[in-house]
């Protein structure tokens, strides 16, 4: 069963930077999509970004683009997420969640993205980040 952890979370003064990390193991196919959420208090849950485990295909929410960057480490199993510039509104636990098909990956991330968290079907526990102003 494919299992991921995320981590990297932590409290950041407002223009900081943090790393989130998202470890994934047992995919039985080497195509899937990783994507990112976040849920603030009180708030809906709200889809950040994503990337294609084949050909890197990425993905932004308008509202992280040009501060948040997506990455993937094949080798380690292991999706990062680099966000730069936070804001206190930015603070909420993300998750990291798993799409496994049937739509090939590169195309998920390109029609769905993280617009429909439903879609998703392996999610790992939060990890908080906190951006104090």
């Amino acid at each position: 069963e494919v299992q991921l952890q995320a981590s990297g979370g932590g409290l950041v003064q407002a223009g900081g930077s943090l790393r989130l990390s998202c470890a994934a193991s047992g995919f039985t196919d080497d195509d899937y999509a990783i994507g990112w959420f976040r849920q603030a208090p009180g708030k809906e849950r709200e889809g950040v970004s994503c990337i294609s485990s084949t050909d890197g295909s990425t993905y932004y929410a308008d509202s992280v683009k040009g501060r948040f960057t997506i990455s993937s480490d094949n080798a380690k199993n292991t999706v990062y997420l680099q966000m730069n510039s936070l804001k206190p509104e930015g603070t909420a636990v993300f998750y990291c969640a798993a799409y496994v098909g049937p739509i090939r990956s590169k195309v998920f991330v390109k029609t769905v993205g993280v617009s429909e968290s439903g879609e998703y079907d392996y999610w790992g526990q939060g990890t908080q980040v906190t951006v104090s102003s």
